[in-house]
């Protein structure tokens, strides 16, 4: 099958073609043309505005399968991602089993290989996420294991991040951690402030990020090695990252999408669909986000896709699971509420989670294999339940409109259109 992308903005720096304007040819596959001259193809996708990159990456999403399907499973999971622009995508190990074997990686793998979404296993890298002893990681890496983290579950002994820390070093494995002092934490539902005392509920202080991230800075001065943390949200996190950086040590960060789309004074009381770990903090706290992707202290922005079945969610606030679904809005969210020029937020989604997993970079060149993102920046739209992918429903986005369309994506020698295209 032929499909011209015809008058699309390349965005993609390591291209000849970036911020050019091209009809792109893809056959069978792979890039057979690109230049100003008409092509003929089975399917011409042509629209105002008209954008592709390279296909991007999401490095933090969750699938409840094997063992909570009813949550999300890898295939819905994969509609969800492709409609949402993402080609390749991080799977966190919390499932049932933990993904902590090679036949657990296999499964994902063999499990997954005709979907239009590489999703990417991510293993535990303590026993069944309990931050006690290490897995088996040089054999879980062998077997395809892209990162390591215990996931939902911060790490908390700081024996066990310095062990982890050594253990990956052999082959310059990634340990990703989510900062956060549970202790600190412990039956929080919203940030600590003054919102959260005039709501009457248990607030979850932003001390607990920071001082986590203070430890985890100092033991990888001593040990060496690569760290990630996970979801970060508050202003003093983002100062610590930045310094250490400055440093020279081998550290990089995400944030959700969404961490800046709301405050903890404008998120809907009570609605649990705002519930969300690390919770919405204060204007203070998006600010610095926002400045910390801009001067890029923060490396990549994360659907941290989350989904919850109905009765997790219908449920009082302090009740309530944490998480929202996002992978099908994350780069429309990013792009109506960040303030970050297109450039520099498709490079959140694109060649920085490439380089900190370690995958090849993709390239917009004749001949080489078709990993594409299509999308229109500018077009506005609402999304809506009825034509979510995801089988859970928890989203604080649908009725709003945000602003970029996600057309599509071209991997694995598939097209995969949205319906209104």
């Amino acid at each position: 099958m032929k499909v011209l992308l015809r008058a699309a903005t390349i965005y993609n720096p390591q291209s000849e073609f970036h911020l050019q304007q091209q009809n792109i040819l893809i056959e069978n596959g792979a890039i057979a043309y690109i230049g100003p001259d008409e092509q003929q193809a089975d399917k011409v996708i042509a629209t105002d505005g008209l954008c592709v990159s390279a296909g991007w990456v999401d490095m933090q999403a969750y699938a409840g399968e094997p063992g909570l399907e009813y949550k999300e499973d890898l295939e819905s999971l994969a509609a969800a991602a492709a409609a949402g622009g993402f080609t390749e995508v991080l799977l966190l190990p919390n499932t049932e089993p933990v993904v902590q074997t090679k036949g657990a990686i296999n499964f994902i793998k063999h499990k997954t290989h005709t979907l239009p979404v590489t999703l990417l296993p991510a293993a535990a890298v303590t026993v069944d996420a309990q931050g006690k002893d290490l897995t088996e990681m040089i054999d879980l890496h062998r077997s395809g294991a892209v990162a390591f983290t215990d996931g939902t579950h911060p790490l908390q002994g700081a024996d066990v991040i310095l062990k982890a820390l050594q253990y990956l070093q052999p082959f310059n494995g990634l340990l990703l951690n989510r900062p956060e002092h549970t202790r600190l934490t412990e039956n929080g539902q919203m940030h600590e402030g003054e919102a959260s005392t005039r709501l009457g509920m248990k607030g979850i202080p932003a001390l607990a990020e920071e001082v986590t991230i203070t430890r985890d800075l100092q033991l990888l001065r001593y040990t060496g090695g690569k760290l990630h943390f996970s979801l970060i949200s508050t202003a003093a996190a983002v100062a610590a990252i930045r310094r250490a950086k400055e440093e020279g040590l081998q550290v990089t960060c995400d944030v959700a999408s969404y961490q800046a789309a709301f405050t903890d004074e404008t998120m809907e009381p009570f609605d649990t669909n705002y519930k969300v770990t690390p919770p919405f903090r204060t204007s203070t706290d998006a600010a610095a986000i926002k400045e910390g992707l801009k001067d890029g202290t923060i490396d990549a922005l994360v659907s941290a896709h989350m989904p919850q079945d109905v009765e997790a969610k219908k449920l009082e606030f302090d009740l309530a699971e944490f998480g929202i679904i996002n992978l099908e809005t994350a780069f429309a969210v990013a792009n109506t509420t960040l303030e970050l020029p297109l450039e520099q937020l498709l490079e959140k989604l694109t060649s920085n989670p490439r380089r900190i997993l370690g995958l090849p970079e993709a390239c917009l060149a004749v001949g080489e294999a078709a990993s594409l993102t299509i999308f229109v920046p500018e077009q506005t739209w609402v999304p809506s339940v009825d034509k979510s992918r995801s089988k859970s429903h928890n989203s604080p986005f649908f009725g709003r409109e945000l602003k970029g369309r996600v057309l599509g994506t071209i991997h694995k020698g598939q097209l995969v259109l949205n319906d209104s295209f």
